[in-house]
């Protein structure tokens, strides 16, 4: 469903109500452009889940590039425990 950003006023009950119990997704227009997305909660915490594992794969490569430096070494060097 798309809707005005002007018509949401007018309507954002309707449209809590079909996000929330019935699964839609909602795109609201400003000048015939989206501008943002109303969601679940459970599509939110998908989105979420995707967004940490492609940050946990990153941070794996990241790991493996040369010039890496190994976590004991930083705290020796900023004299943590």
């Amino acid at each position: 469903m798309e809707i005005g950003v002007t018509e949401v006023r007018d309507n954002l009950a309707e449209i809590i109500n079909r996000v929330a119990y019935g699964g839609e997704r909602v795109v609201l227009r400003r000048r015939r452009k989206g501008v943002v997305a109303v969601v679940s909660m459970e599509d939110l915490r998908l989105l979420e889940s995707l967004e940490d594992q492609a940050d946990v794969k990153a941070a794996l490569k990241a790991r493996k590039e040369k010039g890496a430096v190994p976590l004991a070494k930083i705290k020796a060097r900023l004299e943590m425990k």
